[in-house]
């Protein structure tokens, strides 16, 4: 999961693009964790969701983006509720 403190921002849900840059990944993910608020997380299968119809495929580089605002300081990575290291796999 990933969470982040900010201000509430729309997403780009309902997009059936099965190809996503980076910088559309991140929007994505920002603006659905400023929606959610501070304290909440998203599931980065969410953001894979509201981005492609084959969202599946789309996961392994939805979790790369999330790594990178991690080490960015923009976003904290949990599992269970427990931080984990962006950098481990």
């Amino acid at each position: 999961m990933v969470q982040r403190s900010g201000t509430t921002s729309g997403t780009l849900s309902g997009a059936t693009d099965p190809v996503a840059d980076d910088a559309t990944i991140a929007h994505e993910l920002l603006a659905q964790v400023a929606v959610r608020g501070a304290g909440r997380s998203i599931c980065p299968s969410e953001v894979a969701r509201a981005l492609a119809a084959d969202w599946r495929a789309l996961m392994p580089q939805v979790r790369e983006v999330a790594r990178r605002l991690a080490r960015d300081g923009l976003v904290v990575i949990t599992q269970a509720g427990e931080k984990r290291d962006p950098n481990a796999d």
